[in-house]
């Protein structure tokens, strides 16, 4: 399974953007299908956005359709998840996870997870 480390995260205010960045290691990162999902607090972990290992194509939940947007860069083992227009209940611990093969929307799916990285937006 490969390694993940994130970056990007902070505080910003209701509008603002903000960029995460997750950084594979250890793996072939072509063979893996790429997702971001966050924990808010007292809730589940849920599936934000992911972007499969041959097609390249991204899929997002639908509260964020439209304002985030993730991609990949196989060159530098790298995925990234752009939010733009963010809001308050965007607030949660965004993770970002590998899963070897075609992408699927269930956490236990996926074998390796970074750290995770606080998202905080303010009203």
């Amino acid at each position: 399974q490969v390694q993940l480390v994130e970056s990007g995260g902070g505080l910003v205010q209701e509008g603002g953007s903000l960029s995460l960045s997750c950084t594979a290691s250890g793996g072939t990162f072509t063979d893996y299908s790429m997702a971001w999902f966050r924990q808010a607090p007292g809730k589940e972990r849920e599936f934000a956005a992911g972007i499969s290992w041959r097609a390249n194509t991204d899929y997002y939940t639908h509260s964020v359709k439209g304002r985030f947007t993730v991609t990949r860069d196989n060159a530098k083992n790298t995925v990234l998840l752009q939010m733009n227009s963010l809001k308050p209940e965007d607030t949660a611990v965004y993770y970002c996870a590998a899963r070897l093969g075609g992408l699927r929307p269930g956490p236990s799916e996926f074998g390796s997870w970074g750290q995770g990285t606080q998202v905080t937006v303010s009203s």
